[in-house]
């Protein structure tokens, strides 16, 4: 059944699977919104039904809540449980500093509220999502629909006296109409090409009128755990200054893999 996945889900389902093992009975854990983090979702649904893990889990957007729900993931909101143990998502870019962009998935907001009511984050991501500088995946900015045309203005002319390599914003689309987040907003996504400064970028866009919240995550994730398409896994740990290096074995998931994708 491995043969059936792409190198970049298999380097996705292995951070995935080596996340999970985080995950300890009891916990509240955020469970992220995208591709990566439905791997998660999956990787604990197996837990809860083979190993008998009791969880509650905290989504960050409503296609995460029906995944959760439908693998047997006790769901409840944050207001219910206030503070967290654990958050696990996805991230399009992260640097050493495991600084971040998210947002790809358009549920940022609620990505970021969760993640930063949380004792720690761990981003699980492909190799491919590694840069040495961020601004190449363009930065998801969420606004509010009214005036958008303005805010929009708004922040172009900002991004005059920034760091950037460029300039051109494009408004998020769903076909043929602007994408709705679950909060009824709108996304613009900033094509930058390089953020020189990332935390300056992430003060002066929140600063901005019609802007709810921006894609940077920063001083906010705690570990990263990085899969790669042969199995191999490396766990580093911003705050221990640890690498840990490890290899899931395919042919040993095989019926895991069956079970995930049926």
């Amino acid at each position: 059944m491995s043969g059936e996945l792409s190198p970049i889900d298999k380097a996705k389902f292995v951070a995935a699977k080596r996340a999970a093992e985080f995950v300890e009975d009891g916990m509240r854990v955020g469970l992220g919104t995208g591709s990566t983090a439905a791997w998660l979702v999956r990787c604990l649904g197996d837990m809860v039904e083979k190993d008998g893990l009791k969880i509650k889990g905290v989504p960050t957007s409503r296609r995460t809540a029906e995944l959760a729900r439908n693998v047997g993931i006790d769901v409840i909101s944050l207001d219910e449980a206030r503070w967290l143990d654990l958050t696990i998502d996805g991230a399009d870019e992260f640097d050493r500093e495991l600084t971040l962009i998210k947002g790809g998935g358009g549920a940022l907001l609620q990505e970021k509220i969760v993640a930063t009511a949380s004792d720690q984050m761990i981003v699980i991501a492909d190799v491919g999502k590694q840069v040495e500088r961020l601004g190449a995946f363009p930065l998801p900015v969420e606004i509010i629909p009214f005036g958008w045309q303005t805010t929009r203005a708004l922040i172009e002319e900002t991004l005059v006296s920034l760091d950037v390599l460029g300039r051109e914003t494009t408004l998020r689309m769903n076909g043929s109409v602007p994408y709705v987040t679950d909060e009824g907003n709108h996304i613009l996504d900033l094509h930058l090409g390089r953020i020189g400064n990332a935390r300056q970028m992430g003060q002066i866009m929140n600063q901005i009128p019609g802007v709810v919240e921006n894609g940077l995550f920063i001083d906010i994730c705690d570990k990263v755990v990085v899969g790669y398409g042969d199995g191999k896994v490396e766990i580093r740990d911003i705050n221990a200054g640890t690498v840990e290096l490890d290899r899931l074995d395919f042919m040993e998931e095989d019926n895991l893999f069956t079970d995930l994708m049926s």
